[in-house]
């Protein structure tokens, strides 16, 4: 079971970040619509795992992550001037790309629904349990 603890620097970390990333961190690289999608922090307190999405093309996504990463070290202090914390835990980006993998299956879903079309898919199934309605 994870702990409070965990938990709430998790969700502060993710704050941080997301904040330094929309407004102090001026890599032309890090794209506008990045953002931080969650954050893991290890249960010993020294790790941190944030994933982030990147809306467009996956070269975007990438040079973004190379930004995150050369400004590491400038928001790692980010975070240990806002954490209370004896040893700040080291901060790690890496790419999510859950959101464009939902975006996909929504698509799939919207695509098999156009070709299906919505009489099938309204109409109920037949239960071969049910008793037989006679017209008498």
């Amino acid at each position: 079971m994870r702990s409070y603890r965990v938990d709430k620097m998790a969700s502060t970390i993710r704050n941080i970040v997301g904040e330094a990333m929309a407004h102090r961190l001026s890599d032309p690289r890090i794209s506008p619509l990045a953002s931080v999608t969650r954050v893991e922090v290890s249960g010993d307190l020294q790790l941190a795992k944030v994933y982030v999405s990147v809306l467009g093309a996956p070269a975007e996504a990438r040079r973004t992550l190379a930004g995150l990463t050369h400004a590491v070290g400038h928001v790692q202090r980010m975070v240990a001037r806002q954490l209370t914390v004896r040893r700040c835990p080291e901060v790690r980006f890496l790419l999510d790309d859950s959101l464009k993998k939902a975006a996909n299956t929504m698509r799939i879903i919207d695509e098999t629904m156009k070709e299906h079309g919505p009489a099938d898919a309204a109409a109920p199934p037949d239960d071969p349990d049910a008793p037989e309605e006679d017209g008498t």
